[in-house]
């Protein structure tokens, strides 16, 4: 019988034929080709720090590294991401080879070691300067930052979550059973040995010195196994050790913490957040990085990775990032109602930005249910002169101390208590509060105040513009990268990679978007104008 046998070599049984291909392979790319505009672009930035990564002994690198850059942002301006991907596309797409310039294609292994090692501090400059470029061309104009937030999975396991609450209630169990043992131990040996939280380990080892002290003076040999009774030093040794072991441990999360409620343990640098969607469509919390855009122009011109679950903390950081890598400041600042706090109002108004931050409860506000719940402060009438309120059944609120409140970024602000005169026998008091008392308010003056400035920007002629485009360009932006380019989750892992991702998923956007415009007839257009009814 006749068997059929298998090559790996293709075309050794196939009939001869000739591919033909033009001698100059860069007739195959269209002049208006974004590839082209790419290298233009990217020609003409600073490359010194990139290449202050590399040694300046040893061989040179298998691909020039801005070559290299080249083909990473031109591979996620078409949504390739991984390093696998990446080295097949150099293999076979004729504009990847036009990049690379005839050097010979970088295997997966390469990319992702000048993904996560060399371009590490050096991509957030290239990524700075280009948006310098844009301002050059006439492209953003630092007038108008669009500002939202995301959060996106982390490429960690799902249950591999460390809860902050969890550790500190192990640690402090462990701690009455460190005391409980020292007794015994103090006891036994007619010593007084003290344990204390801030010097833990330090006390420990010094038990564990007198424990093997004992032991060599002793001579006494500590056995393992089964059948084998253990002595009473070997099993406070033990027991000491084991404490000293876990502490180690503990000391490492609080570490890893940094003021987290949680992290992973195959990705310690993310969060546990409540994200939109997730695997099993019940509002699980998943490991996961809160991603922050500044867009102006539909451009993303800055870019932020943190490990806060809500934006509320984000937005002074990613304003101060950004204005020491720009140099530059804009004038206005427009945000949803997730970035309202009085810490951000007077840092926007210290650093002279104009500020729109849609108010918390602006949507509320605008509810018949609102207007008539009698409860509310916005609903009583105030007499600024006697700083007092009155209610519904025209009952004095008089301010009657201060309180002190701390937010979880530590900012201290300052809130007025007002309680009512008398609730007694007040036939309103059950739509009013359920206070077994009378009624009291907690106001923050300060607060209210730079609230309402923001509120009189958002409802302005110009407000609304300006909030409909932050709808339109940053909530835009990250349905683009979400739903259009499919990132929804990093393969990287720490946030200093993620940080890398992120960025060189900015390039990608932003360049894509330069073309488009480029082919549209688009550029210089900055705001999409409101729709006349």
């Amino acid at each position: 019988m006749r068997t059929n046998t298998q090559h790996s070599y293709y075309t050794r049984f196939n009939g001869s034929y000739q591919l033909v291909l033009p001698l100059n392979l860069e007739t195959l790319i269209p002049e208006d080709d974004s590839v082209r505009l790419l290298s233009q672009i990217l020609e003409g930035l600073n490359y010194q720090g990139l290449y202050k990564a590399y040694s300046s002994k040893g061989r040179k690198p298998a691909v020039e590294p801005k070559l290299l850059f080249k083909v990473l942002t031109y591979a996620y301006m078409n949504n390739i991401y991984s390093s696998r991907k990446i080295e097949t596309a150099c293999k076979r797409d004729i504009n990847f080879m036009w990049l690379l310039e005839g050097n010979k294609c970088p295997d997966h292994s390469t990319i992702a070691r000048f993904r996560k090692i060399y371009l590490s501090n050096a991509v957030e400059d290239l990524f700075y300067q280009f948006i310098l470029h844009l301002k050059e061309i006439g492209e953003v104009k630092f007038e108008n930052l669009f500002i939202d937030g995301t959060k996106i999975e982390a490429n960690a396991n799902k249950y591999t979550f460390v809860w902050d609450k969890v550790v500190k209630k192990n640690e402090a169990k462990m701690f009455d059973k460190v005391q409980n043992f020292l007794r015994d131990l103090n006891e036994h040996y007619s010593v007084e040995f003290i344990v204390s939280k801030e010097r833990m380990l330090d006390d420990l080892n010094c038990i564990l010195s007198f424990l093997k002290q004992r032991k060599e003076e002793g001579k006494v040999e500590f056995v393992y196994g089964i059948g084998k009774r253990k002595s009473k030093l070997q099993k406070f040794t033990e027991e000491v050790q084991s404490f000293y072991e876990r502490q180690v441990k503990y000391d490492s999360c609080n570490e890893i913490f940094q003021g987290r409620s949680s992290y992973s343990k195959t990705d310690t640098g993310a969060t546990f957040m409540r994200m939109k969607d997730d695997h099993m469509r019940n509002s699980q919390l998943k490991p996961g990085y809160n991603l922050q855009i500044g867009v102006e122009s539909e451009y993303i011109v800055s870019v932020g990775v943190f490990q806060n679950r809500s934006d509320i903390g984000t937005l002074i950081p990613f304003l101060g990032k950004m204005e020491e890598r720009l140099k530059l400041k804009y004038k206005n600042i427009i945000a949803d109602s997730g970035y309202e706090s009085e810490e951000n109002y007077l840092f926007l108004e210290k650093k002279g930005y104009t500020y729109y931050i849609k108010p918390q409860t602006y949507d509320r506000w605008k509810k018949r249910s609102f207007k008539k719940d009698i409860s509310k402060r916005e609903n009583m009438v105030y007499d600024s002169k006697l700083d007092e309120y009155t209610c519904h059944n025209n009952k004095k609120l008089k301010a009657t101390g201060k309180i002190i409140r701390t937010s979880v970024t530590g900012y201290k602000s300052e809130a007025t208590v007002y309680e009512c005169e008398d609730c007694t026998n007040c036939q309103f008091k059950p739509k009013c509060t359920k206070a077994q008392g009378n009624k009291k308010l907690q106001v923050s003056k300060k607060f209210i105040e730079k609230r309402q400035i923001s509120y009189q920007n958002i409802v302005s002629k110009n407000g609304v513009k300006l909030r409909v485009n932050r709808s339109i360009q940053a909530e835009g932006a990250f349905g683009v990268l979400k739903q259009d380019y499919g990132f929804q989750r990093f393969l990287t892992r720490g946030i200093h990679s993620v940080s890398v991702e992120t960025l060189l998923l900015g390039l990608g956007y932003n360049m894509n978007k330069l073309h488009a415009k480029l082919k549209n007839g688009r550029c210089g257009h900055h705001l999409h104008e409101l729709k006349v009814s």
